[in-house]
């Protein structure tokens, strides 16, 4: 996982001070230059449902591989889903 040549560094800090709210539907879009609350890359490009909050980040439930699973995900690796 790299960013392009001209997105490289710290990505802006508006992205992690993104709100959810429980019933929201958003998508996991991996950060690589954010490790702290990444979830694992098989989850790049899901789109899930944000069931709750865990400390500053949030709970996602979506379905992988035929099943349901929840997975905690910070704002920074999240982007709203239209």
């Amino acid at each position: 996982m790299q960013k392009r040549a001209r997105e490289r560094g710290l990505s802006t800090i508006t992205r992690a001070f993104q709100k959810f709210d429980v019933g929201e539907t958003a998508s996991v879009s991996l950060d690589p230059s954010i490790h702290k609350g990444q979830p694992h890359m098989r989850f790049h490009g899901r789109t899930g449902v944000v069931v709750g909050t865990q400390g500053e980040a949030y709970m996602l439930e979506l379905r992988d591989g035929g099943k349901s699973k929840r997975i905690i995900v910070r704002p920074e690796h999240l982007r709203k889903a239209a």
